[in-house]
């Protein structure tokens, strides 16, 4: 059997999706497994996943519509079984799952606008639970494709290559990390779609708390985010004003990944990297507004999880809908008000 999996919904959403490839490609030993993707990111991890065969990518958003669609003809009755990773079940990645044109396409329903986002289109579906992790959502959907119900829950997968294990060697001894140190992860971004960039503490929290570990535990702090946080990872940075602070730039996501693992702690927003850094098997601290914690907390790796839980929250759940707030007090109070003690506290528990 051929299959191919649609990984177009970004960095996150596919690692979460690694534990159900691994018990797909359990049961489908003998299948030649592909992934498509249109994220650099998605295509570092799934390059480097032993249980894929062939990563196709494809930078959809630049390519337009009519040469997206060519595209998409091309891979018509190439596959047996489709499969769109969860939560990918807007219209448009429905679509993409229906044009490629395979037998079987499967999805998880989501409890919200289905119809309008054309999830009649897949003919596999598991109607999704809001008390369940993404990991979870994604191993029912294997489960009802292969018949079998599961209680095995791998941990996220993301290989590393002995090129990317170097380059983070490297940097350590480029700026001198020791090996007594304690080094703190920080990732002051997320995704911006959406209006999703409300999600994010603001950069002079990070900031401040920056200087506080600086103070009490002597730490160095690595800022990391994407390319298009650069201007993001210097602000936070500037502002902290100390010689303790390194901008870990990067060439792709599995080279921070590597650098990452250096870290003793890992402080995020609700991110790709925070997944990273689950996947890393790090500390991590996920700082958290408006979104549902039970889809995405760190997976399998010890984690705290510091949030306001407001009566208003979670207010975020999976639909094309972009994030609004209906507080008429504070806008987005979860992560406004949300203060650099709660966080700093925390962290002093793990250190």
């Amino acid at each position: 059997m051929k299959i191919l999996i649609l990984a177009l919904s970004g960095i996150g959403d596919a690692l979460m999706f690694t534990p159900a490839l691994q018990l797909l490609k359990n049961n489908y030993s003998d299948s030649q497994i592909d992934v498509l993707a249109m994220f650099k990111g998605v295509k570092d991890i799934f390059e480097r996943n032993q249980n894929v065969n062939k990563v196709l990518y494809k930078e959809f958003i630049k390519e337009g519509t009519l040469n997206s669609l060519k595209y998409l003809f091309q891979l018509r009755g190439k596959y047996d079984l489709t499969i769109n990773v969860y939560p990918s079940n807007r219209k448009e990645y429905n679509i993409f799952n229906f044009l490629i044109g395979a037998p079987k396409r499967a999805a998880v329903s989501y409890l919200r606008q289905d119809i309008k986002n054309l999830g009649f289109l897949n003919n596999i579906t598991f109607k999704e639970d809001d008390k369940l992790h993404n990991v979870e959502e994604n191993i029912n959907l294997v489960g009802k494709i292969t018949g079998k119900e599961f209680s095995d829950k791998p941990d996220l997968e993301f290989s590393l290559k002995p090129d990317d294990l170097l380059f983070a060697d490297e940097f350590i001894k480029r700026f001198k990390i020791q090996e007594n140190e304690t080094v703190i992860g920080f990732h002051p971004g997320c995704a911006v779609l959406k209006n999703h960039i409300k999600r994010r503490w603001e950069p002079e929290k990070f900031s401040l708390l920056g200087k506080k570990l600086i103070d009490k535990y002597n730490a160095r702090i690595l800022i990391f985010g994407g390319p298009d946080e650069t201007e993001l990872k210097n602000e936070v940075g500037e502002k902290i004003k100390s010689e303790k602070v390194i901008i870990a730039e990067t060439n792709n996501l599995a080279q921070s990944a590597a650098v990452m693992k250096r870290c003793n702690l890992f402080i995020t927003n609700d991110s790709s990297l925070m997944h990273v850094a689950a996947a890393m098997q790090l500390k991590v601290i996920a700082i958290i507004g408006p979104t549902n914690t039970n889809y995405i907390y760190p997976w399998q790796t010890e984690h705290r999880i510091v949030s306001l839980n407001l009566d208003c929250s979670p207010c975020f759940f999976y639909s094309p809908k972009p994030l609004t707030c209906s507080r008429t007090d504070i806008q987005f109070k979860c992560i406004k008000e949300l203060d650099v003690d709660m966080v700093y506290k925390t962290a002093v528990e793990f250190l």
